[in-house]
């Protein structure tokens, strides 16, 4: 197996409250794919709805995944005056959120 060098994912799996509309959840997206323009260390920003057909998602509905090139850009992140903000508004909207950090692995056969 082989560790992506320094690449570090950042991904984030949110169950909206009961009542948040699409347009908050689109207004929220924005919002967070801003972050990449702010905030230094964080290099690309994805996101998606749950699409599979296991309904195993256990009502987590939506994914953000930012991409890193170290846990030290990470942890500057995290602390950017512009995450703070943003995370205490997009936590306000949320039930629950799982964050996940890892360093993609590639596995040669």
């Amino acid at each position: 197996m082989e560790e992506a060098k320094g690449v570090v994912k950042h991904v984030l799996l949110a169950k909206f409250k009961e009542g948040i509309s699409e347009n908050q959840i689109e207004e929220l997206t924005k919002g967070y794919a801003k972050l990449v323009d702010l905030i230094e260390p964080m290099k690309s920003f994805h996101w998606g709805k749950d699409v599979s057909t296991e309904n195993l998602h256990q009502g987590f509905t939506h994914i953000f995944e930012s991409t890193f090139e170290s846990m030290e850009g990470v942890a500057e992140y995290v602390a950017h005056p512009a995450h703070v903000e943003f995370a205490n508004l997009f936590l306000s909207q949320v039930e629950k959120v799982i964050v996940f950090d890892y360093k993609p692995t590639t596995v040669r056969v």
